[in-house]
C-alpha cells in the first residue's frame, strides 16, 4: 500500500469507534467487592455497570453473598422496568463461585450470552473494575463504615451522584443519565435487601 492510498488514521479510528461503541449498548458487567465495618465486620457489594451508559446499577449488600441470593438479584435487576433487559446480549463476570449456573440461566433465558473473564486477569472486565476501585477509594476508604444501612446509604449516593451528575469522558463530558434518559435514583429504588441502581 503506497502512502497515497493509505487511510488517515484519524479517519480510520472514527469510523471503528462507531460500531465498537453500538456493541458496548449490548455488553454488561458485574462484579463484587467488600467492605469493612468499624466492628470489623465484611460486607460484600454486588452491582452491575452497562458498558454503553456507563450507568451503575447497585444490586445489593450483605455479609452471606451465596449463590441463591446473588441470582435473586440478577432476578430484581431484569424485573425493573426502568433497565434495558431488551438490548443486552452479553455479560461479563469473574470466575467467583457466588456466580452460579442458576446466575448465568438468569440471563440465558433471555438471550444474553455470559462471558467469563481469565483467572486473575481484571483488565478483561475493566470498566466495572475501574468504577469498583472508585467506589472503594470515595467510600469505605474515607469513612467509618457502621454496618450495612450505613454502607447502603453511602454508595447509594455516591451511585446516584456518579449516574447524575459526574461527567464521563466517553461519553462526551454527559452523566449516564443524560445519555440513556431520566435515571430513578439508586436509593429510591433500593429497599434493604433489594436492588438499586462511572466513570471512563
Amino acid at each position: 500500500m503506497t502512502l497515497a492510498s493509505a487511510p488517515h488514521p484519524i479517519g480510520a479510528a472514527r469510523h471503528g469507534a462507531r460500531p465498537r461503541a453500538a456493541q458496548a449498548q449490548t455488553i454488561l458487567a458485574a462484579d463484587f467487592f467488600h467492605a469493612g465495618t468499624a466492628f470489623l465486620r465484611r460486607l460484600y457489594v454486588l452491582f452491575f455497570i452497562e458498558h454503553g451508559t456507563r450507568r451503575v446499577h447497585l444490586a445489593g449488600i450483605t455479609a452471606s453473598p451465596t449463590g441463591p441470593w446473588v441470582t435473586q438479584q440478577a432476578r430484581n435487576l431484569l424485573m425493573d422496568p426502568g433497565d434495558p433487559a431488551s438490548t443486552l446480549k452479553f455479560l461479563i463476570r469473574d470466575r467467583e463461585a457466588k456466580f452460579t449456573a442458576a446466575f448465568d440461566a438468569v440471563f440465558a433465558a433471555i438471550g444474553v450470552r455470559i462471558i467469563k473473564a481469565p483467572v486473575q486477569a481484571p483488565r478483561a472486565n475493566a470498566i466495572a473494575e475501574r468504577w469498583m476501585g472508585s467506589a472503594r477509594r470515595d467510600c469505605p476508604d474515607r469513612m467509618l463504615i457502621a454496618g450495612e444501612r450505613h454502607l447502603r446509604l453511602a454508595l447509594g449516593e455516591y451511585a446516584d451522584h456518579d449516574n447524575t451528575h459526574r461527567p464521563h469522558w466517553t461519553l462526551k463530558q454527559y452523566p449516564p443519565a443524560e445519555s440513556c434518559g431520566s435515571v430513578p435514583s439508586a436509593s429510591a429504588r433500593w429497599p434493604p435487601g433489594g436492588p438499586a441502581s462511572k466513570r471512563g
